[in-house]
This record gives C-alpha cells, sequence and structure tokens, in this order.
C-alpha cells in the first residue's frame, strides 16, 4: 500500500479488451454499471484489500466495508486519499460524484454523502471494477 501514485497506467482500447472481461471492460472502461444485488462482492464478509481489476491499485479494506443495502459493495473510505479520484459527474440527468482509480482511470462507481460515521460517506462500487486479495499475500 502506498500513498502516493506515481505515473499513470495508459493503454489502448484494445490492450484494456484484451486483458479484461467483456463486463469489465464495459463498466471499468465505459462507465457502465453492473446489475444491484448481482456482484461478486455485494454481501461479502471475506477479510482482505479491494484492489483495481484494471491495475491492482489498492483501492479499498474490508475493515470499512459495511452492509449499505443497495445491492454494490460499500465503503465508508478509500485506503488512502491518494488511491482513488472524485470526477464530477452530470450524466442521467443528475449530479453525482463519480469514484475512479488513481492509477488507471477505471470506472469504479459513485460516492455519496449517505454513508456511515466516522465519514458519512458511501463509496458504491462495482464488484467488477474490483478483485479482493488477501493482504498477507
Amino acid at each position: 500500500m502506498t500513498d502516493e501514485i506515481a505515473d499513470k497506467i495508459q493503454k489502448t482500447d484494445a490492450e484494456w479488451k484484451q486483458m479484461l472481461t467483456p463486463e469489465q471492460y464495459r463498466v471499468t472502461r465505459q462507465k457502465g454499471t453492473e446489475r444491484a444485488f448481482t456482484g461478486e462482492y455485494h454481501d461479502s464478509k471475506e477479510p482482505g484489500i479491494y484492489q483495481c481489476v484494471c491495475c491492482g491499485n489498492d483501492l479499498f479494506t474490508s475493515d470499512t466495508k459495511y452492509s449499505s443495502g443497495t445491492g454494490w459493495p460499500s465503503f465508508w473510505a478509500p485506503i488512502s486519499k491518494t488511491s482513488v479520484e472524485l470526477v464530477e459527474d452530470r450524466t442521467l440527468f443528475m449530479r453525482r460524484t463519480e469514484v475512479v482509480c488513481a492509477n488507471c482511470g477505471a470506472h469504479l462507481g459513485h460516492v455519496f454523502g449517505d454513508g456511515p460515521e466516522p465519514t458519512g460517506e458511501r463509496y458504491c462500487m462495482n464488484s467488477v471494477s474490483l478483485k479482493l486479495v488477501d493482504p498477507k499475500n
């Protein structure tokens, strides 16, 4: 886990398509959303670190994961302030804050101000943009 991201990872669409499943590509590179309650991690209670499926950047820990009832994995804080970037999102006639991987720009989900303490934030992520790894490895 590092607090700083060096140079951002940049790949062509063809390179991303080669390394990702079609669903991972649709969500992470085309800003899609998986259906609620269908993702691998929406109800997971396994300990570990959630990394970006595209580049392996550490994003969230299971210690900050909670059950929001929304059908997507939710966290009250990222692993560090530099692991994700927040971007204004005005699509679908709404004003939201998109969460992207600071290392490769992958779309992860959105953050909302209705989460639990201590932050009051709900990082509502797509399971398909994440991979859970054992922190001991």
